[in-house]
């Protein structure tokens, strides 16, 4: 009988101890708030999407939270596959994902300025839909065109920083010379070839037309 009875009594103490831990864990939950791993641009030219970041976070935390001390479900480990951790889990991906969505505007941001891009460079290129390599290309070839536009017509022999530019877009091309910014007889007949490939007029001459087309 005293067996029986110490025995019921572990029992007792064994579920008073489990129904303890439960409690224990549904209201001491793990780290729940969300960390970037990434750089974030917290200056972001639009600060909506700084605020839409915050409020994303503050929401998946809730989330987090609500789950774990009202459900039991860690909802980023679950244990269970019943019907309600899947639900539950299914909109933890969804309010992760917005997260997602606006860090990587906000990382990518801070990728450009570390470029040396600026907040309004940062806007163009976000409003008009095109890459950093793109944005740089189109910022040489227009500095270029303009300084070309700008300069008296270069004569045979001179050294001048546009026959430098075509020299390095020429060697980019595959083209074989000396990078020396020098308009020579080496130069001059690779600028001819070049034009003669491309259905210019073939004098050898950089104009605007070969210009443009070298940039391309």
């Amino acid at each position: 009988m005293k067996q029986i009875i110490i025995f019921l009594l572990l029992i007792i103490v064994i579920l008073i101890g489990y129904g303890k831990y439960n409690q224990y864990k549904r209201y001491n939950s793990p780290e729940v708030n969300y960390t970037s791993t990434k750089t974030l641009d917290l200056e972001y030219y639009n600060q909506e999407i700084v605020l839409k970041y915050y409020e994303a976070v503050e929401e998946l935390n809730s989330f987090v939270m609500l789950q774990w001390s009202a459900n039991n479900i860690d909802v980023r480990t679950p244990e269970d596959d019943d019907n309600e951790t899947k639900i539950a889990v299914d909109t933890y991906a969804k309010k992760l994902a917005t997260v997602k969505y606006y860090e990587d505007i906000l990382s990518k941001s801070s990728e450009f300025k570390s470029k040396g891009l600026t907040s309004k460079e940062i806007e163009f290129l976000t409003k008009n839909g095109i890459d950093l390599k793109t944005y740089n290309k189109n910022l040489y070839t227009n500095k270029l065109i303009t300084l070309f536009k700008n300069t008296p017509q270069i004569k045979f022999g001179s050294k001048h920083p546009i026959i430098f530019e075509i020299q390095k877009i020429l060697i980019k091309k595959g083209y074989k010379l000396e990078l020396d910014g020098v308009y020579k007889k080496e130069t001059f007949n690779i600028i001819k070839s070049f034009e003669t490939k491309n259905n210019l007029l073939s004098d050898g001459v950089l104009d605007l037309l070969t210009l443009e087309e070298l940039l391309k």
